[in-house]
């Protein structure tokens, strides 16, 4: 404390006033100091005006006011450069008053300094007491200042496992008193979270009362709960605090000694895990399994050289006390590695069933990311369903009891739990980030670390604390032989003893007797004195011989011990593993094997069917299966919807969600996007331009789609051109598509891609032309070939003739077509199938079996499949029988699409079968829908969902 200012109140006023110029301050002083001064002639004028101009010298002028009174100071210019021009007197190059403390009774010292250093200075040691003191937890033992002093103080109170409990308030007390001196709040927080079992994966303190729950309930007051140590804390922290194992050091105000760190026999930060924000850093480190943990300790024992991807084999992550699961290991690898990282974390669902009749089921959560609140979880979940941002649920319950947590989430009937639960993930704590970042106090010095510098930092510090037992065990060992010895060299020559102790006058005498008669030491001289009468049996003799071997076999092993650090580290996981043995659980957090744990789009769309329109002028619609109801042959059909002016339908395809679309233009361009990219619209809407979704040149359109579920080896896409080129191509060659698309086949002047379809090489095709001539190949004959090629001739067309369509026979119908081809020449109207299905323009149909076509290669004329009008072609032809009823019959349906966008869907078996010659029967009346379009298959449906149009083949 500085001396308080000068008595004179009027100087007191001025020092407290608002804010002056220097200057009037200045004047008001020199006003004062002439009103106290004596009279002139007065010779002790003189000296009065030196003593107010040095006690006025002492007074610090502030720039604003203060509310504790002023301090006096002495206001200098500093020692250094020449002073600036224009600078007042006292100031420095930026502006800044040189301010010194005034001695103290003739014993202060002056310090100059500048005002930013001192604050960079002050702030840094600020940081650093906060850092070291506070916020992180050393590598060493892996705890914070107040856990430390906490659990040393329940060990100096005696709060062991296997004592009663006692009241949490005199451990704060304890703590407060001796080691901590801070609030008893942050003392009281620490020491519940230390018996929280939702905190720690294995928590040191075992709390009697309540010590807050997971749902963020506080803890009861520290005068209520009762706590005491866990038998882990007492093996794993203090077992050999008492053996000089560590450093002592005075606590803060130097009346007792506390330790520095606690002598861990594992590796505690990395056990339970740590989390602090100090000044300028902080630290989150993930808990793990004790089993794991003490398993990759031992492999790094056994192997220091040990990469990280081997110490992963032993501790694969982390393991958190609440469960759920760990989605990845790309985070886990990346914070083992560099210290900083990553891990999504999901809680752990199940889906159970409440009514088999309505099939109404329900997601349980049974267990939730570490550090989730649960109540909140709960909350949030609600409030998502009543702002419908969260669909499908009907009721959210928490069942949580003392067996475990179960939080019962009713769906509404025909909710998918996986879109719900995938929704739960993306928009609610269920799934949650945990943010590693490994920073810890190693030799006084914060460092960020991977887990192998974890684990060999560990590793130094057990090993000197190993030692540092030996040694002390070693000295004990050592002094307790020679005393001993002592006590063995006085019972063998008992009369002597006894004759010296009686002759001596005076213990001290007695002393110097047994030390010069029988060449003793100080200490064993004093043992044969201190011994009682009943100790000089023959019985305790042979226990003091006994005690002398066992003590030296003792020194030995310690010695032997202490010569090897291999042998130390032999004992450290030996240690280790009993520790394992005895306080090993089950892992709780399991590891899934995923890329990434985000929830993307796809994970919370429902991979249902849906139907794709599109029109010439490259509009897309998707639309729900039910759309188009089933219809008998002969009728007009329902509209597709509206359509621009002089647009026309293309293509009409059912698929699922999910798929990869591939879209094939005129040009011979692929481009892919997922089938829930199309905006979902009704039956009367336009639809939405490709070039929304693709990058689309001018003048480009889209001929073909196709959509594909998964990119495997084995399949192929097949591509024909209207110029009668075909190609094959592998359908891996297309699983990884740019946004600006790639070449699918290369394409000669005037042709055009206009079909592409998936196959496998058992497959048949099936090509026909507009003229109605028909060529059935096999498709391994076909040659695989790369994208950017153009293929060989399919077929050899006459005068203007094109093809008109493609259609693939699956291997499965292979067999039958062998078995049917006989009876079909000899009997055009065969009842069993497959047939190949016409379609013509001007809306005519008809079956023609299979078996009445030969197989044949490429480039060739053909058989003629359809007789035709002069005014009419073939628009479609496609393999049908592939599903059939129990009378034999077909039980496929066929989708057919005008001009204008009407859409007509009918049994395969309402159309009748004919010869190859045979002009067919009507389809689809067209007065004033102008031609067919196109043309899609679907497969035969379930007989209770008749409504719905199944996946299809696509045309």
């Amino acid at each position: 404390m500085n001396p308080s200012p000068p008595s004179a109140s009027p100087a007191s006023r001025s020092l407290s006033a608002p804010p002056m110029a220097f200057t009037s301050t200045l004047r008001f002083s020199s006003l004062l100091l002439r009103s106290r001064l004596p009279a002139p002639g007065n010779p002790d004028r003189l000296a009065c005006a030196r003593a107010w101009t040095d006690r006025l010298s002492c007074l610090r002028f502030y720039s604003a006011p203060s509310s504790r009174g002023p301090r006096p100071v002495r206001a200098r210019r500093r020692d250094g450069p020449p002073k600036q021009e224009g600078l007042a007197e006292g100031q420095d190059g930026n502006g800044g008053v040189i301010v010194k403390d005034r001695e103290v009774e003739g014993n202060g010292r002056i310090v100059p300094t500048e005002l930013h250093k001192e604050a960079t200075d002050a702030y840094m040691a600020y940081a650093m007491s906060v850092l070291l003191g506070r916020a992180l937890p050393d590598v060493r033992d892996g705890l914070k200042p107040v856990h430390r002093r906490i659990l040393f103080a329940m060990h100096e109170l005696g709060l062991s496992s296997r004592k009663p409990f006692k009241k949490c308030a005199r451990v704060v007390g304890e703590v407060l008193g001796k080691f901590h001196p801070h609030g008893d709040t942050a003392v009281y927080d620490s020491l519940v979270r230390m018996a929280q079992d939702f905190s720690l994966r294995c928590p040191l303190i075992q709390g009697h009362g309540n010590f807050g729950s997971i749902d963020a309930d506080p803890p009861a007051a520290m005068r209520y709960t009762e706590c005491r140590l866990e038998a882990l804390t007492e093996a794993v922290l203090l077992a050999d605090i008492d053996l000089d194992t560590v450093d002592f050091v005075p606590n803060f105000d130097n009346s007792q000694k506390e330790p520095s760190l606690l002598p861990a026999r594992l590796p505690t930060l990395l056990l339970n895990g740590s989390s602090g924000i100090a000044v300028g850093m902080a630290t989150n480190i993930p808990p793990h399994n004790l089993g794991e943990l003490v398993d990759v300790l031992c492999a790094l024992i056994h192997n220091p050289e040990a990469t990280l991807q081997e110490l992963l084999e032993y501790m694969p992550g982390p393991d958190f006390p609440t469960g759920g699961l760990i989605m990845g290991n790309i985070g886990i690898l990346e914070a083992y590695r560099t210290g900083r990282g990553r891990v999504i974390v999901r809680g752990k669902t199940d889906v159970e069933l409440l009514d088999s009749k309505t099939k109404r089921t329900a997601v349980i959560i049974k267990e939730i990311p570490y550090q989730t609140n649960k109540a909140s979880l709960v909350q949030k979940i609600a409030e998502l369903v009543e702002d419908k941002s969260l669909d499908g649920i009907s009721d959210i319950r928490d069942e949580s009891d003392r067996s475990g947590m179960r939080i019962v989430i009713e769906l509404k009937r025909g909710s998918d739990p996986l879109i719900v639960l995938n929704n739960l993930y993306r928009l609610t704590a269920l799934q949650s980030s945990f943010s590693c970042n490994m920073v810890g106090i190693l030799n006084g010095q914060p460092k960020q670390m991977g887990l192998k510098e974890l684990l060999q930092a560990f590793l130094e510090f057990r090993c000197s604390v190993v030692e540092r037992r030996a040694r002390f065990k070693l000295s004990h060992a050592q002094e307790r032989r020679h005393i001993v010895e002592g006590i063995v060299i006085g019972l063998d020559n008992l009369d002597g003893v006894i004759r010296i102790i009686r002759e001596a006058s005076s213990n001290a005498n007695a002393l110097a007797g047994l030390r010069n008669g029988y060449n003793l030491s100080e200490k064993q001289a004093e043992a044969i004195l201190d011994i009682s009468l009943r100790r000089l049996t023959l019985l305790e003799r042979k226990k003091f011989i006994d005690e002398s071997k066992s003590l030296t076999e003792q020194i030995l092993k310690l010695e032997e011990l202490l010569s090897s650090r291999k042998n130390v580290l032999q004992l450290i996981e030996q240690e280790a593993i009993e520790l394992k043995n005895k306080f090993v659980t089950p892992r709780r957090s399991l590891l899934e094997e995923a890329e990434s744990g985000q929830v993307e789009d796809i994970d919370v769309i429902p991979n249902e069917e849906m139907l794709l329109a599109l029109s010439e002028k490259g509009y897309m619609k998707r639309m729900k299966p039910n759309t188009f109801n089933l219809q008998t042959r002969g009728t007009i059909g329902k509209s597709v919807g509206k359509l621009r002016l002089n647009d026309t339908m293309s293509d009409f395809i059912v698929c699922h969600a999910h798929d990869h679309v591939l879209y094939f233009s005129d040009k011979g361009i692929v481009y892919s996007a997922r089938a829930y990219k199309i905006p979902e619209c009704s039956r009367a809407a336009a639809g939405t331009p490709l070039v929304q979704i693709l990058s689309l040149s001018d003048g480009e359109r889209v001929t073909s789609i196709v959509p594909v579920k998964e990119f495997s080896e084995d399949q192929f896409l097949l591509m024909l051109t209207t110029n009668g080129y075909i190609k094959k191509v592998s359908l891996n060659s297309f699983s990884s598509i740019r946004s600006t698309g790639i070449i699918a086949i290369q394409l000669v002047p005037g042709d055009e891609l206009k079909w592409v379809r998936l196959c496998s090489n058992e497959d048949l095709v099936a090509m026909a032309s507009q003229n109605g001539m028909v060529i059935l190949s096999s498709c391994d004959i076909i040659r695989t070939q790369g994208r950017n090629t153009r293929g060989a001739v399919a077929m050899r067309l006459r005068g203007e003739d094109k093809m008109a369509s493609v259609d693939i026979i699956p291997s499965s119908m292979r067999g039958n077509l062998e078995a049917v081809s006989n009876v079909s020449r000899s009997n055009a109207k065969a009842p069993s199938g497959p047939w190949l299905l016409f379609v013509s323009e001007g809306g005519y149909g008809k079956r023609v079996p299979l078996g009445s076509f030969r197989t044949s290669r490429l480039n060739r004329v053909g058989l003629i499949g359809y007789k035709f009008s002069s005014e009419d072609r073939l628009a479609a032809v496609f393999v049908v029988g592939f599903s059939l009823a129990e009378d034999g019959e077909s039980d496929e349906q066929v989708v057919l699409v005008s001009q204008s966008g009407t859409v007509n869907r009918i049994k395969v078996r309402d159309i009748s079968i004919q010869s190859r010659y045979a002009r067919g029967v009507i389809l689809m009346r067209l007065e004033h829908a102008g031609k067919i379009q196109s043309a899609s298959l679907i497969s035969a449906a379930d007989p209770e969902l008749e409504a719905l149009v199944p996946e299809a083949v696509q045309v």
